[in-house]
């Protein structure tokens, strides 16, 4: 049996999916102002979307509710994790926006509840449920700060689009060690661009170094 534990009146530690689901599916079919943050489209809401969470929330009409979404700009060197974002936007309405900045998987829902995600422990993971209303003010002012700053889908996948094209090739000539100049020519790139590109790919991926971003890269299945 998927364990809960009550931490409080206005915190509730839940281990597994399906409790979860169990306790604030009805919350997503009744709000008008959903807020979510994600590193990438791994997160409970998506996995749920396939069964009767997504049924819910389809007889929604899209003027109906407020959807705001943030996502790491890693994401978009996946070409399939940009479309189905693009489709998301266009399908259900949502405001998509993108920041290069490590954010934890977060929703906020009508600005009364949060839900955190948390670690994996035996393979299930934990997820605090809060209603605590200083907590709660907490955090969506952290999600507005982000949303504030973060760029429009759109903006975002028109300036990465070229990056994205050639990630795998920089990728694997970086973890190859090959030197700018060689990494240039076999791209057809001057050296010039070609560093630029690498700046670009290490921005969109937020690391601070050429070795960081292979290992981010290997994390998001890039290379």
């Amino acid at each position: 049996m998927i364990e809960a534990m009550q931490t409080g009146e206005a915190v509730t530690i839940v281990r597994g999916e399906q409790e979860l689901m169990e306790r604030t599916a009805h919350l997503f079919t009744s709000a008008t102002d959903v807020a979510c943050a994600a590193n990438d489209l791994s997160t409970w809401a998506r996995t749920q979307a396939s069964g009767e969470l997504a049924e819910m929330i389809r007889t929604r009409h899209p003027s109906d509710i407020r959807i705001r979404k943030v996502y790491r700009s890693a994401l978009l060197l996946d070409p399939v994790a940009a479309q189905r974002l693009a489709r998301d936007r266009d399908r259900h309405g949502a405001q998509i926006r993108i920041t290069s900045e490590e954010i934890n998987e977060t929703i906020i829902l009508d600005r009364r509840l949060v839900i955190l995600a948390g670690d994996v422990s035996a393979g299930r993971r934990s997820y605090s449920v809060i209603t605590q209303r200083e907590a709660v003010q907490g955090v969506t002012s952290l999600f507005d700060a982000a949303w504030r700053s973060a760029i429009d889908l759109a903006v975002y996948d028109t300036r990465i689009a070229e990056i994205r094209q050639l990630a795998p090739q920089v990728l694997d000539l970086l973890s190859q060690g090959v030197k700018d100049e060689a990494a240039a020519r076999t791209l057809g790139l001057g050296v010039r661009t070609y560093r630029r590109r690498v700046a670009e790919l290490m921005d969109a991926l937020g690391a601070g170094s050429r070795f960081q971003a292979g290992v981010r890269a290997r994390e998001l299945g890039l290379v």
